[in-house]
């Protein structure tokens, strides 16, 4: 029997919900040791960073601009030091060119980067090379490293000093709570910051 597209509609965001409640659940300790390491690194002159590949690239944009412009028109404060290592097309393209697509992320990094910075990054398989290169990079340079994984995390897991692992290994599914997950982290750490400027 054929299932019709709104019962698959349905579904899809059914499964979807039920694995955000379980998110919700599972990583509250996890998310608020984010929380405190960003709060921890911008408190420091660090910055946060962000990458990832295709949806993940696209998160990493989005979460930066959270940061760097404004996240919610109730919060009004100062810019927040934020940087996506997928922006510049002529940054990416010369390191696939001349350093080979493995690198596109580390190599910034390593003129970008700075000791008490934190880096997200963001893989739904958790195998992501470029991203894992970054991570490993990022801990010889004593950046916190922060992984927004899906499935099992491994290998990128191994070189997080913190995680929030979506337990599951539809992409789709995953990449909806690693945006939730950002958002929540982002706005978790605005009302510290806003509270600590009136205070």
């Amino acid at each position: 029997m054929q299932v019709s597209e709104a019962a698959r509609f349905t579904a899809m965001m059914t499964r979807s919900a039920e694995l955000k409640r379980r998110v919700a659940t599972e990583l509250a300790d996890a998310v608020i040791g984010v929380v405190d390491a960003c709060e921890a690194s911008l408190r420091g002159g660090g910055k946060l960073l962000f990458c990832g590949n295709g949806g993940s690239a696209a998160d990493s944009q989005h979460l930066a601009t959270e940061m760097l412009i404004r996240l919610r028109g109730s919060h009004e404060r100062a810019s927040i030091a934020a940087l996506a290592l997928t922006l510049d097309p002529a940054v990416l393209t010369a390191c696939g060119n001349d350093y080979g697509y493995d690198r596109v992320f580390e190599r910034p990094l390593r003129g970008l980067g700075r000791a008490g910075d934190v880096l997200f990054g963001i893989t739904t398989s958790g195998r992501s090379g470029n991203v894992i290169r970054a991570l490993q990079a990022a801990r010889e340079m004593r950046i916190v490293t922060v992984g927004l994984l899906g499935g099992g995390g491994e290998p990128a897991l191994s070189h997080c000093d913190l995680a929030l692992l979506v337990p599951d290994t539809e992409t789709a599914r995953i990449q909806e709570c690693h945006i939730a997950l950002g958002h929540a982290v982002l706005e978790l750490l605005e009302d510290r910051i806003v509270a600590r400027a009136l205070s």
